[in-house]
């Protein structure tokens, strides 16, 4: 976990993934944290530590906060919003759990694989769910549900 620095004026920087997985059934689910530090449930997400990459920081967090290692896709949209009085700016990709197990932890207590509805539903901040659409949109061919019609 990066720790804070001295307010220099520069946005805080951090990364994550909005992270997937191909379901038992067919389609995909996707990985969301809750962190009782904020009551809240988002996608994995983190500061980057000194001299560190986003896409590096993206993989460290998904793997520190779910367990999970993971193949980063897609880059998604920069977020960008005030946190702790400043400006924050997050770097998201999509990421392919490709393994792992997760451990409850003192920044994330819970971890859950959902259908994107259900996490559409369950995620606490509207940039978010951008995020989730914008993620299934590029998400490689095959892994949408199936029609049911």
């Amino acid at each position: 976990m990066a720790q804070a620095t001295e307010d220099t004026g520069e946005p805080i920087r951090a990364a994550g993934c909005v992270l997937w997985r191909h379901a038992p059934g067919g389609g995909i689910e996707i990985g969301l944290v809750h962190r009782p530090r904020y009551d809240d449930w988002s996608h994995p997400k983190g500061k980057l530590d000194p001299d560190e990459k986003p896409a590096e920081a993206a993989v460290r967090e998904v793997r520190e906060e779910t367990g999970m290692e993971c193949l980063l896709g897609a880059e998604l949209t920069m977020l960008r919003y005030g946190a702790q009085g400043r400006d924050k700016e997050v770097s998201y990709w999509t990421a392919e759990a490709v393994g792992g197990t997760f451990v409850p932890n003192h920044e994330v207590d819970e971890f859950r694989w959902l259908a994107p509805d259900r996490a559409r539903g369950l995620l606490s901040y509207a940039q978010d769910r951008d995020l989730l659409d914008e993620a299934l949109a590029v998400l490689p061919a095959g892994t949408a549900p199936a029609d049911p019609r």
